[in-house]
């Protein structure tokens, strides 16, 4: 709506007359202003395509299963924003399938890699810069609008939402909610379009974000204030007559409800498939992701409304902006005396001014303008609030993206308000030109201040090193920077900031849970269980006489597996593991992660059939989990009942076709089958392994190998072992396999190259070395060397009749006939009884030894060979 001025009536009372008369300018500076809008977003943000995925990137795009094309598309529908399933207690409850969906996308052309989906998200930012442009044309000057539309494509808040591949989010439901209010306000809207369009934008932009609702809030304040007009006084007077016993309907009345109709009855079906799909929960989020919600009075009311301002003056000042405000960044305000209280009192007055503003405002264009600034900041701000349930965090600049579309059309109305004052001066033109230079320098820093922003977001080291600046009383930002030197392997370092952590908030359970994982990793075993120990103490206690149960945010529960792993790593406390496992079961019953642990304890306790059951109790929790039937599979291969084994692999691999542990040890159980039904999909499950993650598994090339000589494909089974042995160099059974092949081959210097490998990283290997003797024998005729081989395996096995024999052969053909005598004799002492070997070979090789003797004696040539 322009801000028209209102005409006088004779009296000189002004008449409620508004004209629909959009922002003048021609057709061509309008196209000018929006490409110039566009064009500015997109410089102002392109350094943001070099960032890689950071901070709740991680978890919404490369560790979200729901944007791989194996997994099926109607997930999107039943699982949160991370992937979980809206059912279980650990999900967030953020159900946004269409942003996930717009993720899969971008996966589609370029899996995770990071450019794709912040150019995305760019494009989207400038779009909505130029459809908010459109936006601010109904109710401010041509002017006025792009002096708003210019301050939202530029204000830092933003980036965050935008630089942040998450707040694609908050820029899908922005973009929907935007475009349905245009529609709703147009003047060409038809029944039907309005039937079938509102309904599908309301459903986009639910779907895309929560808030996305609210807009249907914006247009019930347009179509009162706004198409129908009313002032204050008028909207009680209405609401009085429908709540008498006999309403009488104003035609202003009916106009609004039919025209709202499509829309009430659309959210409220949204709204109820919405919470059937949360399953009547809430999110458990823990009081260091909101320390307020957790507060008694008046801490929790003052500390919410000292929030307000606070988001206000994030708006307004900019400068020091931060990835998360939980734990202690924002203390709470616990009493009145707090001089925090000023900026809410503050706050308070300057709400009610603007409220006073509105109510006697007598210009109905003026009125107008003023509501859309309060509903656009307000009610997508709501859902935020803390007012109707606690949300998991305290501030976040990316839940400012859509109200801060109200702030920039209030900027905009005083902007031109200003602009109209100054024109009545005397010196107007120096006024006008000053004013304007103040508002360029201010698009200019907050241009300048959102580039240099997104340097931030360049890496998570330099996203939460930038939040270290801004804030020292964050545990989490300390936490966050310690998982980032883990990456790297930078154990010792991480460890500084994990401590550091638990310095500033000692009550921090995550904070020592990850001081006792890295201990763990630097193998400080004593200090780890003892950091796990003081983690378990934070948690909620027991009561005596009461089962040990409580509300416990899903995170904290790792504190009991890793206390139990620790302890299970030790044969003696297998036990006392065991005691862990129950009693984190006992806490949660649902709580699959300790049931699939406590399964593996007892197969280590050689309690099978237990271990059997309790698998069978988790896959009954959770029948969607791969793990447990994998872990089921692994028992029955252990019981040696392979079909059964088979048999929950592919159970497994029906609900997670690549997972490659099943996929491996299906394949091993079918090639050791050595049924040729098995081959071809044994052959095909080994090639689903080495294409995704080949370069790093070497029993997938080793079996592989096996598989190739089960087919009689010496060739093709090779080359499977040389790459086996290429990513592992001490693989025993593919030096001692390739070496064999060289060998039939008439390769003995390459077989025994490999043999001399194996043998470096395993000087007991037995058949390693019967077949060096046998090359060195049959081969090379080198008998030193097959003597030397032949001894090393009775060192170890001193009855190996096969070693015994050849060493006797050896003795004899290097003339040590003495020694061969004596071998010769320990043999029939140790093949004493098989009588048939003694009757033939021995006795053979034993004559031709005696002859050899006598030979020698007589200096005749030797006749043995």
């Amino acid at each position: 709506m322009e801000s028209s001025e209102s005409e006088e009536s004779a009296d000189g009372q002004p008449e409620k007359v508004i004209t629909s008369k959009r922002a003048s300018g021609s057709s061509a500076a309008i196209w000018w202003q929006a490409l110039f809008v566009f064009v500015l977003s997109v410089v102002c943000y392109m350094n943001a395509a070099e960032c890689d995925l950071v901070f709740d990137d991680i978890s919404a795009v490369r560790d979200n299963k729901d944007l791989r094309p194996a997994s099926p598309l109607k997930n999107l529908l039943f699982n949160d924003f991370w992937g979980t399933p809206m059912s279980k207690e650990n999900s967030h409850k953020s159900y946004r399938p269409f942003t996930v969906l717009t993720f899969r996308w971008n996966y589609a052309f370029e899996e995770a890699n990071p450019y794709g989906y912040h150019v995305v998200n760019i494009v989207l930012h400038a779009v909505n810069s130029v459809v908010i442009l459109k936006l601010y044309r109904l109710f401010l000057t041509s002017r006025g609008a792009f002096v708003s539309a210019l301050l939202f494509a530029l204000h830092p808040i933003h980036t965050e939402a935008v630089t942040g591949v998450v707040g694609r989010a908050e820029l899908l439901s922005t973009f929907f909610s935007v475009l349905l209010f245009l529609l709703y306000a147009g003047t060409s809207l038809t029944r039907w379009r309005r039937t079938a369009t509102l309904p599908a934008l309301l459903g986009l932009a639910l779907f895309s974000k929560e808030q996305g609702i609210t807009v249907v809030a914006i247009c019930l304040a347009y179509e009162i204030f706004c198409e129908q007009q009313m002032d204050v006084k008028e909207c009680l007077l209405t609401l009085k007559d429908i709540f008498r016993e006999k309403p009488k309907t104003s035609p202003a009345v009916a106009k609004t409800v039919k025209r709202m109709s499509v829309l009430f009855v659309a959210s409220i079906l949204l709204m109820l498939w919405r919470m059937k799909i949360m399953s009547g929960q809430l999110p458990v989020f823990t009081p260091f992701d909101n320390p307020a919600s957790t507060s008694t009075f008046p801490a929790r009311q003052l500390t919410y409304l000292y929030l307000l301002p606070l988001n206000v003056y994030l708006l307004l000042f900019p400068n020091a902006l931060l990835c998360d405000y939980t734990m202690g960044t924002i203390p709470l305000v616990e009493s009145m005396s707090d001089v925090r209280n000023v900026a809410t009192l503050a706050f308070v007055v300057l709400t009610g001014c603007l409220l006073w503003k509105v109510v006697t405002c007598r210009n109905v264009a003026d009125r107008c303008v003023l509501v859309m600034s309060g509903a656009w900041t307000v009610f997508p701000f709501l859902p935020a609030s803390n007012l109707f349930f606690p949300v998991g965090f305290v501030v976040a600049e990316r839940v400012l993206y859509m109200p801060s579309i109200g702030f920039c059309l209030l900027m905009g109305y005083g902007y031109q308000s200003v602009m109209r004052c100054v024109t009545t001066q005397k010196h107007e033109r120096v006024a006008r030109y000053f004013f304007n230079f103040t508002v360029l320098i201010c698009l200019i820093a907050f241009g300048t201040r959102t580039y240099v922003r997104n340097k931030d977001w360049i890496s998570e080291d330099t996203l939460f090193r930038a939040g270290l600046k801004v804030t020292q009383k964050n545990a989490k930002v300390f936490n966050n920077i310690g998982h980032v030197l883990e990456k790297t392997k930078s154990f010792d370092e991480a460890l500084k900031f994990f401590t550091s952590a638990t310095k500033v908030q000692p009550d921090d359970i995550g904070a020592w849970n990850n001081v006792g994982r890295t201990l763990s990793t630097l193998n400080r075993t004593i200090e780890a269980e003892l950091a796990w120990r003081r983690a378990k103490d934070l948690l909620p206690q027991p009561k005596p006489g009461q089962p040990y149960r409580a509300r416990i945010a899903p995170a904290h529960l790792n504190v009991f597996l890793n206390l139990a792993n620790i302890m299970a790593k030790n044969a003696t406390r297998l036990e006392e593991a065991d005691q862990i496992y129950r009693q984190a079961i006992s806490m949660r019953g649902d709580y699959v992660e300790a049931w699939i642990n406590r399964g593996d304890v007892l197969l280590k306790m050689n309690r099978t059939e237990e271990a059997l059951r309790v698998y069978q109790r988790a896959a009954e929790i959770d029948p969607t989990n791969p793990d447990i039937f994998y872990n089921m599979a692994i028992v029955y291969t252990e019981l040696g009942q392979s079909g059964k084994a088979l048999e929950f692999f592919n159970k497994a691999l029906k609900i997670k076709p690549d997972h490659q542990l099943a996929l491996l040890n299906s394949a091993v159980l079918m090639t050791e089958a050595k049924q040729p039904s098995f081959h071809n999909e044994a052959e095909q499950r080994l090639q689903s392994v080495l294409k995704s993650d080949g370069d790093a598994n070497a029993n997938a090339y080793f079996q592989m190998g096996l598989l190739m000589m089960d087919r009689n494909d010496p060739e093709r089974a090779e080359e499977y072992f040389v790459r086996t042995i290429e990513l592992r160099k001490d693989h025993k059974s593919a030096l001692f396999n390739v070496a064999l092949l060289r060998n039939q081959k008439d390769l003995p210097e390459e077989a025994l190259h490999f043999l001399r490998s194996l043998l470096r990283y395993y000087p007991d290997h037995v058949k390693g070395w019967i077949l060096v003797g046998d090359i060195c024998i049959n081969r090379l005729k080198d008998y030193p060397e097959a003597e030397k081989a032949y001894r090393e395996v009775l060192a170890v096995e001193p009855e190996n009749f096969q070693a015994f024999h050849n060493l006797c052969v050896t003795l004899i053909e290097q003339d040590k006939l003495g020694e061969a005598d004596q071998c010769m004799l320990d043999l029939a002492d140790l093949m004493q009884n098989d009588p048939n070997y003694l009757a033939t070979h021995w006795r053979t090789i034993y004559d031709r030894l005696h002859k050899r003797k006598l030979a020698a004696e007589n200096g005749a040539v030797p006749l043995f060979k």
